[in-house]
């Protein structure tokens, strides 16, 4: 064994990270300042909680869907109460009805799964690749004639092969619902995440890259779709709707078109909220791609590292960098190193953590459990049961995660503290290959 020249943290040396960590690992939050403030006292000053109150134009809901608009090119949006909702409305408005199937990522969290089961529909689990997103030949084998739409997801900021994707479901006549819950700002070709299928849905959640506490977007360019879900995101709406029509015969169309809805509004005081974050979305992704950047090359000499695949470097959002190790014993043993010296990062798998992010910790799909005395939706599968569920069922999924390291980007991390993590992840690298470790390719 050669002799290091630098003793690793790990081993009783000294840590090469000596700045001061963020205190999170958060985006939208970290960004909450006076303009947040002030527009929540503005709402509460004008005592109008609920966007059809008052005039449509002082709704900060309104504002905030019409920024949202701008931003992404898309012809209509709505202002949810969560990401989840806007999934649910979404798959109403496509009309997703129940026992069919939807194919979805098993690398997501847990809500796009509870999404489709809420609609009654069945999810289908498809394997992920190594950009952690859909893989579009397994969603193509997966697909069968009770297929109505597919979920992919663009997860960690990561934007999905949208191309290939859209050419399967076109070509298969299934329906394409974007979940951008963590990829908002995030493009394809220059195109924003969210306008290539039928509808795009946002989450607005604490921990997202927009965050008003609780809050989602949908937004699609078929009016038909925006009118559906309209509809379903609140049991009123073609109510509000008359009220506002400037004619008796617009009123009555509003009228026909009404069917059994949910509540799913979003309140004023979370559209003034993500009216500002939205305003500052741009900036906190130039930061974070920009960081992402001076991290990638130092996480390439890692021997034995694979990095992750970007469908497109301009559009990830850079909030998270991944890259992959021959094995999950030694991406365990890096992710320890560059632990002890300051790295914030981790493995991704972990059958003792139950990651809600990943299949094969979502017990109540695995389990087909229902909150319903009939067991629906499980129930309206023909025998023998048309989808089922086990943890082994995506082994491509599991070896890849069981293989990751990931390390979280936050936009407030200083660039003494990056430089100083760029020097971590060379010393570790380093020290890997004085001890004559051989960069063996994993086995994709």
């Amino acid at each position: 064994m050669i002799e290091t020249k630098e003793v690793l943290a790990i081993r009783g040396g000294p840590k090469a990270i000596t700045e001061s960590a963020p205190p999170n690992w958060l985006h939208g939050t970290n960004e909450i300042g006076e303009e947040e403030i002030a527009a929540v006292t503005a709402v509460m000053r004008r005592k109008v909680l609920f966007r059809y109150a008052g005039d449509p134009a002082d709704s900060p809901v309104s504002k905030f869907e019409a920024l949202f608009a701008t931003k992404t090119g898309a012809k209509h949006v709505l202002g949810l109460n969560s990401g989840t909702s806007a999934l649910i409305a979404g798959l109403i408005a496509l009309k997703v009805s129940h026992g069919d199937e939807v194919l979805i990522p098993a690398y997501t969290y847990i809500a796009t799964a509870a999404a489709v089961l809420a609609v009654g529909a069945l999810p289908v689990l498809v394997e992920m690749d190594d950009s952690l997103s859909m893989d579009p030949h397994d969603m193509e084998k997966k697909i069968t004639d009770r297929t109505t739409a597919v979920i992919p997801v663009h997860m960690r900021g990561i934007p999905c092969d949208m191309g290939r994707i859209m050419e399967i479901a076109r070509r298969r006549k299934i329906a394409v619902l974007e979940d951008c819950a963590q990829a908002n700002g995030g493009t394809f070709g220059g195109r924003p995440l969210g306008t290539f299928g039928d509808a795009g849905a946002f989450s607005l959640q604490h921990f997202k890259i927009v965050a008003c506490g609780e809050g989602g977007v949908l937004i699609t360019n078929d009016r038909k779709v925006f009118e559906r879900a309209s509809i379903y995101h609140d049991s009123a709406y073609s109510f509000w709707m008359e009220q506002q029509a400037e004619s008796p015969g617009a009123a009555d169309q509003w009228r026909k078109m009404c069917f059994l809805g949910e509540n799913y509004r979003q309140s004023e005081l979370h559209g003034a909220v993500a009216l500002e974050q939205l305003k500052k979305r741009d900036r906190v992704l130039a930061r974070t791609r920009l960081i992402k950047s001076r991290l990638w090359p130092a996480c390439e000499e890692i021997p034995g590292a694979e990095m992750e695949t970007l469908n497109d470097r301009a559009g990830d959002c850079g909030i998270s960098l991944v890259f992959f190790m021959p094995d999950s014993a030694s991406a365990v043993e890096i992710a320890s190193s560059l632990e002890a010296e300051g790295v914030r990062c981790g493995t991704i798998f972990s059958k003792q953590f139950p990651d809600r992010h990943i299949f094969y910790h979502w017990d109540y799909v695995m389990e087909k459990r229902s909150a319903h005395r009939n067991g629906a939706p499980w129930t309206l599968e023909q025998v023998p049961p048309r989808v089922s569920y086990s943890k082994d069922m995506c082994p491509r999924t599991i070896d890849l995660l069981g293989r990751a390291v990931m390390l979280p980007i936050t936009q407030i991390m200083t660039d003494a503290y990056v430089g100083q993590v760029v020097g971590a992840i060379r010393k570790v690298a380093r020290d890997r290959k004085e001890q004559g470790v051989i960069a063996l390719s994993p086995l994709r």
